[in-house]
């Protein structure tokens, strides 16, 4: 779902742009009323983390990847507010630091893969939790689905877009049937990964998930604990094993979008990144000639920065929010 520059017009770039900048500023505005001072952390963590992750694109089909979007699994986590932030620091620091998604394209690439995706992910999360059983294995459920949900929803955004501004001849029937057929099989991919790590935090912390605030200690009926520090130590641990370890087996292949681009004929659309020579472009370092090094080293590198950008972004908002309420 990151698109390049010059996929969609500029009057659709410069609308979701807008969009995007008054949606992240009542972010930082609001994520203060979501989080206790225990969960800022995990903000950053989860910042670091969906980084990662997006960094390993898995086979959905012939030819086609996908990777994590992460909206639903951060807003399950955090909150709407808090998980739209974090997803829309890692699609800025992709697209600034990584050549990942256009510069013009960051108004819809932050509106389709952050804001869709966490406030339909948790728009649809709330709904399915109604019907799930009152349980730890019932949040991971409806917040698995959600994840599934909120890609094809995301498809459907950018197929909108295309609607008031296709940058080729291409009928909006075409691109959302397609857009849409594709990314459901990237959803399911999307479920799976999003209700492991919430089955693993549930385990382990469901006293920090914002989507099981809902729940008494005997309904979540968790008596395994792990100490909030251990438990953010192993956080970023995973991370680093994903950004480091798991990205060097990632599929090659183009992912959702890239793949209806070719086989619909717009992929030459697509403008050059204008920073497509910067020092971590297309995540490898620049000045380390072995592959496996400079993709980790780049993993490193944005695992650190999403993290200290997520967590601070969410740190300021929780202070500005303490010093309004004194």
């Amino acid at each position: 779902m990151h698109a390049p520059d010059g996929f969609l017009e500029p009057s659709v770039a410069v609308i979701t742009a807008v969009i995007a900048l008054v949606a992240v500023s009542a972010g930082v505005r609001y994520a203060g009323r979501e989080l206790g001072d225990r969960q800022v952390p995990l903000a950053g963590v989860a910042a670091a983390f969906i980084f990662a992750a997006q960094m390993v694109n898995f086979p959905v089909a012939a030819g086609t990847t996908g990777h994590l979007l992460g909206g639903a699994l951060a807003a399950v986590l955090l909150g709407p507010w808090v998980g739209m932030l974090v997803v829309s620091v890692v699609v800025i620091v992709q697209a600034v630091l990584f050549a990942d998604g256009g510069l013009t394209a960051l108004g819809y690439n932050t509106l389709n893969m952050a804001i869709v995706t966490a406030f339909g992910g948790w728009a649809a999360f709330v709904l399915l939790r109604k019907v799930m059983p009152r349980t730890s294995a019932g949040v991971v459920g409806a917040g698995a689905v959600a994840a599934g949900i909120s890609v094809v929803l995301s498809a459907a955004a950018f197929s909108v877009e295309w609607l008031f501004g296709a940058s080729a001849p291409v009928a909006f029937d075409t691109v959302f049937g397609a857009m849409v057929g594709v990314h459901v099989l990237i959803g399911i991919g999307e479920a799976v990964i999003t209700g492991l790590v919430l089955s693993a935090v549930m385990a382990s912390r469901p006293d920090l998930v914002r989507g099981a605030a809902h729940l008494s200690a005997d309904e979540l009926n968790a008596t395994s604990r792990v100490g909030f520090r251990p438990f953010v130590i192993g956080s970023m641990c995973a991370a680093v094993v994903v950004g480091v370890v798991v990205s060097q087996f990632a599929a090659s292949n183009p992912d959702g979008l890239e793949r209806v681009a070719i086989d619909n004929g717009f992929e030459e659309s697509a403008t050059d990144h204008a920073l497509d020579s910067s020092w971590f472009s297309d995540y490898a370092t620049a000045g380390i000639s072995n592959e496996s090094v400079s993709l980790a080293v780049a993993g490193v590198a944005g695992i650190c920065i999403t993290l200290l950008v997520g967590g601070g972004v969410v740190s300021a908002s929780r202070s500005t929010r303490r010093r309004q309420t004194a």
